[in-house]
């Protein structure tokens, strides 16, 4: 994964911030919309891809466009480098492949033992029971 290029491929945009915030919040645009195309991105392979969209369907729209938000600080700078960290952590998490479970074998020791323990309970129950004359 070159970040570098990665980078270079996207774009921001300065929003107004929502909620309170007085006089300032009307004035400043503070908050940061990243977006990243990732349908006709080069940093990718076909294989990459389908797994990034796989992994974040739900922050990818239908055009294939990745968008997130940050508006933490009254900052844009610094909502601007959050915004591109939380990304490039995203991406790095999304195109991790998980292993393969191996399903393990039940030690013969085990499976002795539970029969075992089944025998002895089931020996104590019948104890229980009225003797017959």
């Amino acid at each position: 994964m070159d970040t570098e290029k990665i980078i270079n491929e996207l774009s921001f945009k300065a929003v107004r911030s929502s909620g309170a915030g007085g006089q300032n919040v009307n004035k400043v645009s503070s908050k940061v919309v990243l977006s990243f195309d990732l349908l006709n991105s080069q940093s990718f392979n076909d294989d990459e891809k389908t797994l990034l969209f796989e992994k974040l369907k739900t922050k990818v729209t239908s055009e294939g466009i990745f968008i997130l938000n940050c508006d933490e600080d009254r900052s844009q700078l610094k909502n601007k480098e959050i915004v591109t960290k939380r990304f490039l952590k995203l991406i790095q998490n999304a195109l991790v492949v998980p292993k393969k479970r191996k399903p393990t074998k039940i030690p013969r020791s085990v499976i002795e033992k539970r029969i075992k323990d089944k025998r002895t309970t089931s020996e104590i129950k019948h104890n229980r029971k009225r003797p017959d004359i």
